[in-house]
């Protein structure tokens, strides 16, 4: 095969159009109708990367006679060709935007890549409206570190997050920090855990808080219970809750209400 058609043949297989090859090398689509043409030919630095985008040596490339990508000999290949993936995308694009990107730094409504933005992102570095990588960020994360409306992860940071530690408005974990918290340690202004440190209500086998409700401990400034609620003493600390907790928190003040 000819240079030009080994070209057109790897942008086929990975497929790519003209127009996305022409653009990830920064040349025209006519250019790369003409290389496929052999009416002429890339640049050095074009063939190194056609060689890199498409994991081809540049042997196979430049000589007519080599017919595997890896450049090696047909009768080699059985016992060292690997298959390697290149970067791909779909075809079929909205608003520039390809359907499926999958590269090393991907782009798409569905990008997979070590650097993936997309509505759907997934990578060890992702960005999307739904996001899954060792760093993620999006309205529903998952990672290690995550970060978004809906967060899970080792360490999760959002609104709603749950994970090894995390941090947000409704969090959940074995250390989690945020106005409601529940976990093996929770810390927030409604606390609820093992040990369960609050600033206007706590409750858990070790509890503290302006209102503490303990199983085995509690320490409390406005009231204090180690042991279960009688009903009188429910009620009781409703009418604490309402005297202690600021008007901006009575949506959570009534969330913790419904479990009292």
């Amino acid at each position: 095969m000819t240079i030009g058609e080994k070209i057109s043949k790897l942008r086929k297989e990975n497929n790519y159009t003209q127009e996305q090859l022409a653009e990830v090398l920064n040349v025209s689509r006519q250019a790369i109708s003409k290389w496929e043409s052999n009416i002429t030919y890339p640049e050095t630095d074009k063939l190194i990367r056609i060689s890199e985008l498409f994991c081809c040596s540049l042997d196979y490339l430049l000589k007519d006679n080599i017919e595997t990508p890896n450049g090696r000999a047909p009768e080699e290949t059985s016992f060292f060709f690997k298959k390697r993936i290149g970067e791909r995308k779909s075809e079929k694009t909205v608003f520039g935007m390809p359907l499926w990107h999958i590269s090393r730094n991907a782009k798409g409504f569905v990008a997979i890549g070590l650097n993936a933005k997309g509505v759907i992102a997934v990578g060890l570095k992702a960005k999307g409206i739904v996001s899954l990588g060792l760093l993620s960020m999006g309205l529903l994360s998952l990672g290690m570190l995550s970060l978004g409306l809906l967060s899970f992860g080792m360490l999760a940071l959002g609104i709603i997050s749950a994970g090894c530690f995390s941090v947000g408005v409704f969090t959940a974990g074995a250390i989690c920090l945020g106005i409601i918290s529940v976990g093996a340690i929770a810390i927030g202004d409604f606390s609820v855990g093992a040990l369960a440190v609050g600033k206007y209500f706590a409750i858990g086998d070790n509890a503290r808080a302006m209102i503490a409700i303990g199983d085995t401990k509690a320490v409390g400034s406005v009231f204090q219970k180690a042991g279960e609620l009688t009903l009188q003493e429910a009620e009781e600390v409703k009418a604490f809750l309402d005297s202690v907790v600021p008007n901006y928190l009575s949506w959570a003040k009534a969330i913790v209400k419904l479990f009292l």
